[in-house]
């Protein structure tokens, strides 16, 4: 099984199980953050997301829609992507740190969760959710 380093990133899936990425942590400017890579893309992420996401679900305690969005396209309400990006969450904004590629924190960072046991995630064609594992 993959580590998460950078010589042997996790191997992941978008939710529907259309594609292919691979995530690995990393250190920026003092920060652990993790790095996303979607082909020739790189994007990043904070670290802490996983274990803010992960106390985020157990207090919603039900399924919550994904609602993956681009950076320039604004997040459904209620979404995960809509709090990764949110005022009211831990870091009081967006966990993706590169400007013009901080959205789509609802598809990258589910699957991650999904691996290392913090969350089950739906795989249908669209409209996944997602829920806390304890």
């Amino acid at each position: 099984m993959e580590n998460g380093t950078p010589s042997d990133p996790w191997q992941l899936k978008t939710p529907p199980l259309s594609s292919g990425f691979t995530m690995h942590k990393a250190e920026k400017d003092g920060m652990e953050i993790l790095v996303c890579t979607v082909g020739k893309t790189v994007l990043h992420y904070q670290y802490r997301c996983l274990a803010d996401l992960h106390a985020m679900l157990k207090a919603h305690g039900d399924w919550m829609d994904l609602g993956s969005a681009d950076e320039q396209k604004e997040a459904r309400p209620g979404t995960v992507e809509a709090w990764g990006r949110s005022a009211g969450n831990p870091v009081g904004g967006w966990y993706g740190l590169k400007k013009g590629l901080r959205g789509r924190f609802g598809m990258y960072i589910p699957p991650l969760m999904e691996k290392l046991g913090l969350a089950e995630v739906t795989h249908d064609a669209k409209g996944n959710k997602m829920r806390a594992q304890s």
